[in-house]
């Protein structure tokens, strides 16, 4: 699934041509793609139709889209949820790409003021859209599904200390403390195992047995690794993640943990292990990243 690189970079793609532009249409093509929006699909479409895009908003991996009516500030937003496979891809207008009949996985097509038609694209239909009011949080607009959400690193407002003080309270593993978006946001198991392997830490240790240097640490590693990814238009293994233009990310050359099981560690050349962890795979070094003492 898409995390925060990975976002952002649909994010950047949607400030650059959505803001300001009136959604003249909207045209639900499958009924999963409407199904968080509780009211129904009539309801997202009229609540979507009329409106202009004030902004492209995203904490952690969540995307949304607040819209305006007759200059007032906006007061709701369209909830994006990617799923495993959404695509948001602009075409027309002063963006050039494909045809909106070429894809057989459209799922919402949304005619713009400018000429242009967002398109949003779920092969595996666990995506959609929603919309939700906002609400103030802390000093902040965001969608009341998102308000339970942390402030991500990339958050100029992300408070760091903090962050790593609840991480040094949770008695369980640390990935699954980086993997909790309401202690801190945007990790997903790729950028978790990077930041581990980077902190030389195993992602069975217990944070609350970490040092809140390490933590810190650790919390700068995925910083630092959510950053270069974002360089480089994030982590692509498949056709299935794209900006909006339909491009690739080529961060999945650069990983140092992930994928990478049966390969040599980059750092000491021992070879690189898989194991399950929450229903997911950690991948990780045996040498660098001691696993902790199982009782």
């Amino acid at each position: 699934m898409p995390e925060l690189p990975e976002v952002e970079v649909v994010r950047r793609g949607l400030a650059d041509h959505l803001v300001g532009r009136g959604v003249t249409s909207v045209e639900v093509l499958h009924p999963r793609a409407a199904r968080r929006h509780v009211a129904g699909e009539a309801d997202l479409i009229g609540q979507i139709t009329g409106a202009d895009v004030e902004s492209a908003q995203r904490r952690g991996k969540y995307l949304w889209l607040p819209l305006a009516r007759g200059g007032a500030p906006a007061d709701a937003a369209i909830v994006v949820h990617l799923g495993m496979s959404g695509q948001m891809l602009v075409d027309g207008g002063a963006v050039s790409g494909r045809s909106p009949g070429d894809d057989r996985h459209l799922r919402i097509r949304a005619g713009l003021s400018d000429g242009a038609v967002l398109r949003f694209v779920d092969q595996r239909t666990f995506g959609g859209w929603a919309v939700d009011p906002l609400e103030e949080v802390a000093g902040t607009l965001v969608p009341a599904s998102v308000a339970h959400i942390a402030r991500d690193p990339l958050d100029p407002l992300f408070d760091r200390d903090a962050v790593v003080a609840r991480m040094k309270r949770k008695d369980t593993e640390v990935k699954r403390v980086l993997l909790d978006q309401t202690v801190v946001s945007g990790i997903g198991n790729i950028y978790a195992d990077e930041a581990l392997w980077r902190s030389g830490v195993h992602g069975r240790r217990r944070a609350s047995a970490l040092t809140k240097p390490a933590l810190g640490r650790l919390i700068d590693d995925a910083t630092d690794v959510m950053r270069q990814a974002l360089d480089q238009g994030g982590t692509s293994f498949d056709s299935l993640y794209v900006n909006v233009n339909g491009q690739s990310g080529y961060f999945s050359r650069s990983l140092d943990a992930y994928g990478r099981d049966g390969e040599p560690c980059r750092r000491c050349g021992t070879i690189m292990r898989r194991e399950s962890f929450m229903n997911r795979s950690s991948h990780f070094c045996p040498t660098c990243q001691k696993a902790p003492l199982r009782s």
